[in-house]
């Protein structure tokens, strides 16, 4: 097989100073592999592991982790902590809650006192900023990104200089469910926790669900991962295998709690007997895709009474999206070229199309899908993602590929806890490309002109 020819790694004296050139210039030539795995199995396994759940994870998830790190620029991760800050204020002001609301199922009309976990950010990355493609209130991977950004090496002298500052994360999540239960409980000592999806070893995600088992059980706090058809709610408790449950990490995709296995939680919660974290207000309040409609409509924003501030970074960040109505189907089909289809209440990228690759009988089916109020699927003006050049190295061949990129800022009350990237080919992350799957994110500082 004969080898890929790639171009040197550039030196850090030949980047832009401006860190968006210089990211982009790295991410297209800086082809090193970056993982240690070593250390990656060291991080996954903790203190006396056997090697047996990272090789079970590698086994089972191939393509989880990518050896390649993702460059991005200083100025665009500032712009994604403003964008996610400017949205943590604007979700506080009433006359908002009263618009996004008025779409929201009833579980969301209930006011917990905690403010929900995990709220991702997910961006594609431009020359001129990044773009706001979805919000996330489950958002998983961010403690398999922390694992990850601690296990990097500098595999050439220009990438010593943006290693990933990881030290903390793991801290600062388990500070964030103490600070969900101080926020509902005040100084009530948390004793045990359920980490919570359907069917949950036989999600693509199971090993992390794991992982915050063993944090939880680390600081003291009993843990245990739970199908929502294991609990039962009575005596105004919350209850599992016979024991109370104080907290629930919700990792359900029932955002709304209203399938049936969800009952006992959906109790719990509108009762205040249990604290759900992320809840169904913050689903409605952050999540459902419609309120992108609002956020990208600076005459709605002036109405609901959004500061300025807000206003234009929503306007330099997030693109255009707007409610898909069966009566405008002539319009959408001439333009479907433009926009990217997204059902209202979707996640993980399901039902989510391209319109360049619509079929006219799937835009039928999402014209049918919004007949009684057109509210079941928007269209955001598409953003195509950026691109990261990724190297198989000597034992794959030494091949190499273009793979997709997006980037998703974990935040918690209006903080970005920690950026990570998802490499993919194909329309949507998807975990099944070689070479892909999530990356560390370098920050790339931005310099002055010499």
């Amino acid at each position: 097989m004969t080898a890929a020819i790639l171009p040197p790694v550039p030196r850090l004296d030949e980047l832009s100073p401006d860190c968006r050139e210089a990211a982009a210039h790295l991410n297209r030539d800086c082809a090193c592999l970056a993982l240690d795995h070593a250390a990656l199995e060291a991080q996954l396994e903790g203190e006396g592991g056997n090697g047996d759940f990272y090789r079970a994870l590698r086994e089972s998830r191939p393509h989880l982790f990518s050896d390649t790190m993702v460059f991005v620029g200083e100025a665009h991760l500032e712009a994604m902590a403003e964008l996610a800050a400017a949205v943590d204020e604007v979700a506080h002001l009433p006359a908002y809650q009263a618009a996004v609301l008025a779409w929201a199922p009833q579980s969301a009309r209930f006011t917990p006192p905690n403010a929900g976990v995990f709220l991702g950010y997910d961006f594609h990355l431009t020359v001129d900023g990044p773009r706001l493609i979805e919000i996330n209130t489950n958002a998983g991977g961010g403690l398999l990104n922390a694992k990850l950004a601690r296990a990097q090496r500098a595999c050439c002298a220009t990438v010593s200089h943006f290693l990933p500052e990881a030290g903390g994360v793991e801290a600062a999540f388990l500070a964030m469910f103490r600070e969900e239960w101080r926020l509902a409980r005040g100084e009530a000592p948390l004793r045990r926790i359920a980490i919570v999806d359907t069917a949950p070893a036989e999600q693509y995600l199971a090993p992390e669900f794991e992982l915050f088992r063993r944090l939880f059980e680390a600081a003291g706090i009993a843990a245990v991962v739970a199908d929502p058809g294991e609990f039962t709610y009575r005596d105004g408790v919350l209850w599992h295998g016979g024991q109370p449950v104080d907290l629930v990490y919700n990792r359900l995709t029932d955002f709304a709690l209203e399938e049936p296995a969800s009952a006992p939680l959906q109790e719990a919660y509108l009762a205040g007997a249990a604290v759900i974290t992320p809840h169904p207000r913050a689903h409605a309040l952050f999540a459902d895709k419609r309120n992108l409609v609002l956020l990208s409509d600076p005459q709605r924003l002036a109405e609901l009474g959004v500061p300025e501030p807000c206003r234009r970074i929503f306007a330099a960040t997030i693109p255009p999206t707007r409610l898909v109505r069966a009566a405008e189907g002539e319009q959408w089909w001439s333009q479907r070229k433009q926009w990217f289809f997204k059902p209202a209440a979707g996640f993980g990228s399901r039902a989510a199309y391209r319109g360049d690759k619509l079929t006219k009988r799937v835009f039928e089916e999402i014209l049918a899908a919004g007949q009684d109020d057109g509210t079941a699927y928007v269209a955001q003006a598409l953003v195509p993602p950026s691109e990261r050049r990724v190297f198989s190295g000597p034992a794959a061949g030494d091949s190499h590929a273009h793979l997709k990129l997006d980037i998703r800022a974990y935040a918690y009350q209006g903080q970005v806890q920690l950026a990570a990237a998802r490499l993919y080919q194909g329309q949507t992350t998807n975990f099944r490309t070689a070479g892909g799957g999530f990356a560390a994110v370098f920050a790339v500082p931005c310099r002055e002109e010499k």
